[in-house]
């Protein structure tokens, strides 16, 4: 392997820069939407509350293909990406899984609700659902009860993976910051 596809792909020492920039891009379109849900939900009648709440959908629909697209990424890697042993590992590894399933869970019943509602949904102008046709309750029901329970747990689980990249570099003093922050060695 030659050192510029080395840049690219994981490695044992540290992240590749696609893995990077799918982590760094997806962090702050991510932030953009939870400071958007916040304002709404505190105040949906502020005008910075309606700007940031008219870009929820495409920004939602942006994540959903990014998800997919790190998350192949990922498993192409996967015999590379760094790795912590033990309890550590495995609850990392738990960790991210479960951040990953509500990356796709969220988008996916705001979708069904979409769907559910008979309405349009053209996420940056193209056109993925007609619109028209019967209300389907059971989907805007499932999807209303599910979508917002399942994005605020997102957060958590984001402000979890936030605290422990803090408490690997400050407390147990290792190179798991680096290897997102700087990539391979």
């Amino acid at each position: 392997m030659n050192s510029t596809t080395a840049h690219f792909r994981d490695q044992p020492s540290g992240y590749g820069s696609v893995s990077r920039a799918f982590h760094w891009l997806m962090a702050l379109l991510f932030a953009w939407q939870f400071f958007g849900a916040a304002l709404h939900a505190i105040n949906r009648d502020l005008a910075i509350s309606a700007f940031f709440w008219g870009t929820h959908r495409n920004i939602g629909a942006l994540l959903f293909v990014l998800v997919f697209l790190r998350g192949a990424w990922g498993l192409a890697n996967m015999s590379r990406r760094p790795r912590h042993e033990g309890l550590v590992g495995q609850m990392a590894s738990l960790g991210h899984l479960a951040l990953y399933a509500l990356m796709v869970f969220c988008p996916s019943v705001a979708l069904l609700r979409q769907y559910g509602s008979a309405r349009p949904f053209e996420p940056f102008g193209l056109p993925l659902m007609a619109g028209g046709g019967e209300r389907i309750e059971w989907m805007t029901a499932l999807g209303s009860a599910t979508h917002s329970l399942s994005a605020w747990v997102l957060l958590t689980l984001v402000a979890g993976h936030i605290a422990m990249v803090f408490v690997h570099h400050f407390a147990w003093k290792d190179d798991t910051a680096r290897m997102m922050v700087r990539g391979v060695r």
